[in-house]
């Protein structure tokens, strides 16, 4: 295993798609796991809608006394996969990290120029089939957050759960949860995550 005093995260989007939402709600599930130092620190730059945007994390056994942005992540969650395109998401990442991206294809179908432990999953599809739709755009950030559980295996589905009532209740809540459930089952890893906090 790959001990680290924190577990660093950073989140690619782009606006309107729910990173910061993620990352919160990632924060709110490492605490419910027992982690007593969580952070969730967003990041803006050109403030509109589509435009990539960043959220980090970090969650420790300790209390953190850290909030800048994360430079040198740990695992890197990418919500869109048109991303990899236009922006390095693996800039600063260790070398066995974990890298999360929401695609229809297989982790072997991306070629990254280190090593990196590679997983996916189709969050878009798992939150459409949970009925996570706003004005007709799926919503498939909460989906992810599944696949981060059973990517990285810091989280649990459980305590996943357990945030998502913290900002979902009845119905929406119900589908939130499926959402997660969905993306926990169907999510791909080439290789295996190997890190731990210390």
């Amino acid at each position: 295993m790959s001990k680290r005093k924190n577990i660093q995260v950073r989140w690619h989007g782009r606006g309107g798609q729910g990173a910061v939402t993620a990352a919160m709600i990632l924060a709110e599930a490492a605490f419910e796991e027992g982690y007593r130092g969580v952070t969730a620190a967003p990041f803006f730059g050109a403030e509109r809608r589509g435009a990539p945007v960043i959220a980090t994390n970090r969650f420790s056994w300790r209390p953190i006394r850290t909030y800048s942005l994360v430079v040198q992540p740990d695992i890197v969650v990418v919500l869109d996969e048109t991303l990899l395109d236009v922006v390095d998401v693996t800039a600063g990442l260790a070398s066995e990290g974990l890298v999360l991206i929401n695609t229809a294809k297989k982790p072997e179908d991306f070629q990254f120029r280190h090593a990196f432990t590679v997983a996916t999953t189709n969050a878009e599809a798992c939150a459409q089939e949970a009925g996570l739709m706003v004005s007709g755009a799926v919503i498939s950030n909460t989906a992810i957050l599944g696949g981060f559980a059973r990517a990285s295996g810091l989280v649990s589905l459980e305590s996943l759960e357990k945030a998502l009532a913290h900002h979902f209740h009845g119905e929406a809540l119900e589908r939130n949860r499926q959402g997660a459930r969905l993306a926990h089952e169907r999510t791909n890893i080439l290789g295996e995550c190997r890190l731990e906090c210390a």
